[in-house]
């Protein structure tokens, strides 16, 4: 099994995607390597692209402000994306291009080996727990498979565009957090 130093040296010379071509950095990800929850975006955008870091936009300062208000700093989590190389113009993955990259998320998640795991975004939850789910209908219901806890909440970046959905997300946060209060109480015990 890789270590996360080792599969980041792999992610950095990978071209097997048209992304490659176009990234200024890989964003592979960042956080504590013993993580209780694991969030998952979709890809850089123009500022993780720049920094090679997840969420350091608007979205990321959000995002920062969202898992405070639980009680957690980011580096009590940890933060990756389906693809670790920036779509053009910020669009959304291609499904061939999340095929080929969400190996290297597998990887992460069986060497950090979360409890919980947390879509930001449509594009994370269907790659993660259903190619057909629906963030508006399907966001905040948690589902199991194996030992994780997953569930799905909107994407900081649609909420900055769409401020009415703050309170359902802000639901969704809470859950996430009585979530972790659970498994942890279970492993007291």
């Amino acid at each position: 099994m890789y270590t996360l130093e080792e599969l980041q040296a792999i992610v950095n010379k990978c071209y097997r995607c048209p992304l490659s071509k176009t990234r200024t950095n890989v964003v592979f990800g960042e956080g504590n390597k013993n993580a209780t929850i694991m969030f998952v975006g979709e890809g850089p955008g123009y500022y993780e692209d720049k920094t090679g870091r997840p969420f350091v936009g608007k979205a990321g300062k959000l995002f920062d402000n969202m898992i405070g208000a639980i009680g957690f700093k980011r580096q009590d989590t940890y933060i990756g994306n389906i693809v670790k190389c920036r779509p053009p113009n910020n669009r959304n993955p291609l499904e061939e291009e999340s095929k080929i990259c969400i190996e290297f998320l597998r990887w992460q998640v069986k060497i950090i080996d979360p409890d919980i795991i947390i879509c930001l975004g449509a594009v994370a939850a269907r790659n993660i727990i259903d190619k057909n789910f629906r963030i508006t209908k399907n966001r905040g219901t948690w589902y199991t498979k194996g030992k994780f806890n997953i569930m799905a909440t909107y994407h900081p970046a649609a909420l900055l565009r769409d401020e009415s959905k703050k309170k359902d997300a802000w639901k969704d946060f809470k859950s996430i957090h009585n979530m972790y209060k659970e498994i942890s109480e279970r492993r007291i015990k």
